[in-house]
């Protein structure tokens, strides 16, 4: 193993994989910590900016545990969650399962198996598959949702990941990314990226037993433009009703766009 999992070029995929198999069972709790469980927050809107429902398709890429699919699914949305790390996609069915049999004992879903607070459903139409978010095995104009949560910022080249997500949305389907981001206030950015620095990679020794697995935050984020080049791609690629939503002053992002049609009213 090289002391950092960032790497630029081909190897990326490789050793992004390396890490999130590294990290995948402490994954959620320390979400929980390192954000102080603001992520909850930040994913529900998320979800909601999905507009999912039912009758509708819904396609999460770089699932990772299950958050936003289960959560779409819930909503009532058919539901596919990728990714292309196995052990991540393992804790994205168990959960699933879990929420299912949850449901058929009438108990309540704890917060602790659900991290944006969704309640149990019969969750039949989701289903979680293993792919590469680079080149999605869908045919064009397939979902009326496509969502990633912190993935983009992690593929060898994440303009080909925002297209592949314009490509498979129907016309009219909403694109829906949230990540890591850079603050504009400089006194804020050197504040944030000191938390990343320093903090969270304690967070990943106490945990993990591995410092450098988060580490790696900071690390790509530095290599990663930022949510206005998100915002400026997406109307590049031209999608439309473009928005940019700052969380926490930039520290995290969410960009939204619309995939073109007639029928889309500005």
């Amino acid at each position: 193993m090289t002391d950092s999992f960032f790497v630029p070029g081909e190897q990326r995929a490789a050793k992004v994989n390396e890490l999130f198999t590294a990290i995948a069972r402490r994954y959620d709790l320390l979400n929980d910590f390192q954000s102080l469980g603001l992520h909850r927050y930040w994913k529900r809107r998320a979800v909601n900016l999905a507009n999912a429902r039912a009758g509708t398709r819904a396609l999460d890429i770089c699932c990772g545990t299950g958050d936003l699919a289960l959560a779409l699914a819930h909503r009532g949305a058919q539901t596919i969650g990728l990714d292309f790390n196995e052990q991540m996609l393992q804790i994205a069915e168990t959960r699933k399962l879990k929420a299912q049999s949850l449901r058929s004992k009438g108990s309540p879903l704890s917060a602790a198996h659900s991290p944006i607070h969704t309640d149990p459903g019969v969750l039949s139409h989701l289903t979680f598959m293993q792919g590469d978010a680079q080149a999605l095995p869908f045919t064009d104009n397939s979902f009326d949702a496509v969502t990633i949560a912190y993935g983009l910022r992690n593929l060898a080249n994440w303009e080909t990941g925002l297209r592949e997500m314009q490509r498979v949305a129907k016309p009219g389907g909403r694109l829906v990314v949230l990540d890591f981001a850079k603050p504009e206030n400089p006194v804020w950015r050197r504040v944030y990226f000191g938390y990343l620095k320093l903090f969270v990679p304690l967070l990943g020794r106490w945990f993990c037993g591995n410092a450098k697995a988060y580490s790696y935050i900071l690390e790509s984020l530095k290599n990663f433009p930022g949510q206005r080049a998100v915002a400026l791609k997406m109307q590049e690629v031209g999608l439309i009703n473009v928005r940019l939503i700052n969380l926490v002053g930039g520290a995290m992002a969410i960009n939204y766009g619309q995939k073109k049609t007639s029928e889309v009213t500005r």
